[in-house]
Protein backbone atom coordinates (compact mmCIF):
# COMPACT_ATOMS: atom_id res chain seq x y z
CA UNK A 1 0.00 0.00 0.00
CA UNK A 2 1.41 3.22 -0.49
CA UNK A 3 2.22 5.82 1.81
CA UNK A 4 -0.75 8.63 0.13
CA UNK A 5 -3.62 5.36 0.70
CA UNK A 6 -2.10 4.64 4.30
CA UNK A 7 -2.44 8.86 5.41
CA UNK A 8 -5.55 8.63 3.55
CA UNK A 9 -7.09 5.76 5.09
CA UNK A 10 -5.86 6.95 8.61
CA UNK A 11 -7.31 10.29 7.63
CA UNK A 12 -10.52 8.55 7.71
CA UNK A 13 -10.15 6.59 10.19
CA UNK A 14 -9.83 9.59 12.59
CA UNK A 15 -12.68 11.23 10.85
CA UNK A 16 -15.00 7.66 11.57
CA UNK A 17 -13.69 7.96 15.18
CA UNK A 18 -14.57 11.75 15.48
CA UNK A 19 -17.79 11.18 14.23
CA UNK A 20 -18.05 8.28 16.95
CA UNK A 21 -17.44 10.33 19.81
CA UNK A 22 -19.03 13.45 18.63
CA UNK A 23 -22.26 10.75 18.98
CA UNK A 24 -21.64 9.69 22.19
CA UNK A 25 -20.92 13.03 23.77
CA UNK A 26 -24.28 13.97 22.72
CA UNK A 27 -25.66 10.99 24.14
CA UNK A 28 -24.40 12.09 27.96
CA UNK A 29 -26.91 14.53 28.43
CA UNK A 30 -29.74 12.00 28.32
CA UNK A 31 -28.45 9.13 30.47
CA UNK A 32 -29.35 8.39 33.82
CA UNK A 33 -27.36 9.13 36.94
CA UNK A 34 -27.16 5.34 37.52
CA UNK A 35 -25.90 4.96 33.03
CA UNK A 36 -23.20 7.68 34.29
CA UNK A 37 -21.84 6.42 37.15
CA UNK A 38 -21.50 2.76 34.86
CA UNK A 39 -20.18 4.88 32.21
CA UNK A 40 -17.55 6.38 34.76
CA UNK A 41 -16.52 2.99 35.92
CA UNK A 42 -15.65 1.65 32.35
CA UNK A 43 -13.67 5.00 31.17
CA UNK A 44 -12.09 5.46 34.07
CA UNK A 45 -12.21 2.03 36.28
CA UNK A 46 -13.00 3.42 39.23
CA UNK A 47 -15.38 3.80 41.29
CA UNK A 48 -16.84 7.21 40.74
CA UNK A 49 -17.29 10.00 43.34
CA UNK A 50 -20.27 11.95 44.52
CA UNK A 51 -20.45 14.67 42.37
CA UNK A 52 -23.48 16.41 40.49
CA UNK A 53 -25.17 15.02 37.44
CA UNK A 54 -23.44 18.30 35.69
CA UNK A 55 -20.24 17.33 36.47
CA UNK A 56 -20.71 13.98 35.68
CA UNK A 57 -21.29 14.54 31.85
CA UNK A 58 -18.57 17.08 32.05
CA UNK A 59 -15.83 15.20 33.64
CA UNK A 60 -16.82 11.65 31.24
CA UNK A 61 -16.92 13.94 28.17
CA UNK A 62 -13.49 14.77 28.88
CA UNK A 63 -12.44 11.75 29.27
CA UNK A 64 -14.10 10.09 26.18
CA UNK A 65 -12.09 13.10 24.58
CA UNK A 66 -8.74 13.13 26.32
CA UNK A 67 -8.66 8.92 25.12
CA UNK A 68 -9.38 9.37 21.52
CA UNK A 69 -7.41 12.77 20.50
CA UNK A 70 -5.19 12.37 23.66
CA UNK A 71 -4.80 14.24 26.55
CA UNK A 72 -2.60 17.49 28.54
CA UNK A 73 1.15 17.67 27.05
CA UNK A 74 3.64 16.44 29.05
CA UNK A 75 4.94 20.52 29.73
CA UNK A 76 0.90 20.99 30.95
CA UNK A 77 1.33 18.22 32.97
CA UNK A 78 4.34 19.65 34.58
CA UNK A 79 2.99 23.16 35.17
CA UNK A 80 -0.19 21.64 36.55
CA UNK A 81 1.58 19.63 38.50
CA UNK A 82 4.01 22.49 39.70
CA UNK A 83 1.29 24.54 40.90
CA UNK A 84 -0.55 22.19 42.99
CA UNK A 85 2.55 21.46 44.77
CA UNK A 86 3.15 25.28 45.52
CA UNK A 87 -0.33 25.86 46.32
CA UNK A 88 -0.09 22.88 48.61
CA UNK A 89 2.73 24.10 50.31
CA UNK A 90 1.90 27.84 50.28
CA UNK A 91 -1.80 28.17 50.44
CA UNK A 92 -1.52 29.85 46.82
CA UNK A 93 -0.33 29.35 43.65
CA UNK A 94 0.77 32.02 41.28
CA UNK A 95 0.55 31.57 37.84
CA UNK A 96 3.67 33.22 35.99
CA UNK A 97 2.21 34.22 33.02
CA UNK A 98 2.55 33.25 29.13
CA UNK A 99 6.01 32.67 28.63
CA UNK A 100 7.56 34.47 25.76
CA UNK A 101 9.53 32.40 22.98
CA UNK A 102 12.57 34.62 21.31
CA UNK A 103 11.70 36.05 18.48
CA UNK A 104 8.12 36.76 19.44
CA UNK A 105 6.79 39.83 18.41
CA UNK A 106 5.00 42.15 21.20
CA UNK A 107 3.32 45.45 19.27
CA UNK A 108 1.59 48.33 21.33
CA UNK A 109 -0.27 51.34 19.94
CA UNK A 110 0.78 54.43 22.02
CA UNK A 111 -0.83 57.65 22.01
CA UNK A 112 -1.15 56.92 18.01
CA UNK A 113 2.20 55.51 17.57
CA UNK A 114 3.11 51.58 17.00
CA UNK A 115 5.86 49.88 18.87
CA UNK A 116 7.31 46.88 18.46
CA UNK A 117 9.50 45.09 20.58
CA UNK A 118 11.24 41.74 19.57
CA UNK A 119 12.33 38.98 22.29
CA UNK A 120 15.73 37.83 22.46
CA UNK A 121 17.14 35.33 24.06
CA UNK A 122 18.65 37.70 26.78
CA UNK A 123 15.46 39.89 27.09
CA UNK A 124 13.96 42.79 24.79
CA UNK A 125 14.84 44.87 21.48
CA UNK A 126 13.15 48.31 21.21
CA UNK A 127 14.17 50.61 18.46
CA UNK A 128 17.53 48.66 18.18
CA UNK A 129 18.37 48.52 21.77
CA UNK A 130 18.41 45.85 24.13
CA UNK A 131 16.45 45.57 27.05
CA UNK A 132 16.56 43.49 29.90
CA UNK A 133 12.89 44.20 30.78
CA UNK A 134 9.89 45.21 29.85
CA UNK A 135 9.04 47.78 32.38
CA UNK A 136 12.22 49.46 31.08
CA UNK A 137 10.70 49.60 27.35
CA UNK A 138 7.46 50.90 28.80
CA UNK A 139 9.14 53.50 30.68
CA UNK A 140 11.01 54.48 27.46
CA UNK A 141 7.64 54.76 25.72
CA UNK A 142 5.49 56.82 28.04
CA UNK A 143 8.50 58.42 30.38
CA UNK A 144 6.14 57.18 33.40
CA UNK A 145 6.39 54.21 35.63
CA UNK A 146 4.17 51.21 33.95
CA UNK A 147 4.53 47.52 34.94
CA UNK A 148 6.17 46.49 31.65
CA UNK A 149 4.04 42.89 31.26
CA UNK A 150 0.87 45.04 32.36
CA UNK A 151 1.38 47.39 29.47
CA UNK A 152 1.95 44.87 26.99
CA UNK A 153 -1.11 43.02 27.55
CA UNK A 154 0.08 40.35 29.28
CA UNK A 155 -1.10 39.89 32.64
CA UNK A 156 -5.12 39.46 32.72
CA UNK A 157 -5.84 43.08 34.44
CA UNK A 158 -3.81 44.26 31.18
CA UNK A 159 -7.21 43.67 29.34
CA UNK A 160 -9.10 46.09 31.78
CA UNK A 161 -6.52 48.62 32.20
CA UNK A 162 -6.75 48.80 28.26
CA UNK A 163 -10.37 49.79 28.46
CA UNK A 164 -9.85 52.51 30.44
CA UNK A 165 -7.26 53.92 29.59
CA UNK A 166 -8.27 57.54 28.02
CA UNK A 167 -6.31 57.92 24.91
CA UNK A 168 -4.07 60.94 23.60
CA UNK A 169 -7.25 63.25 23.45
CA UNK A 170 -7.60 62.19 26.81
CA UNK A 171 -11.01 60.88 25.73
CA UNK A 172 -11.67 56.89 26.78
CA UNK A 173 -11.06 54.55 23.98
CA UNK A 174 -14.49 53.89 21.48
CA UNK A 175 -15.22 50.63 22.91
CA UNK A 176 -15.46 51.65 26.82
CA UNK A 177 -17.56 55.00 25.22
CA UNK A 178 -20.18 52.41 23.24
CA UNK A 179 -20.19 50.48 26.42
CA UNK A 180 -21.68 53.38 28.70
Amino acid sequence: MTDARLSQGQATDRAVAALEVGRMLQALPVLSVEELRKEWRRLYRGQPPRLSRDLLVRAIAYRMQELDYGGLSKATQRKLLTLAKELEANGVAADPGPRLRPGARLIREWRGRTHTVVVTQDGFEYAHKNYSSLTKIAHAITGAHWSGPRFFGLTATAAFAARSEPNASGRQSEREDRND
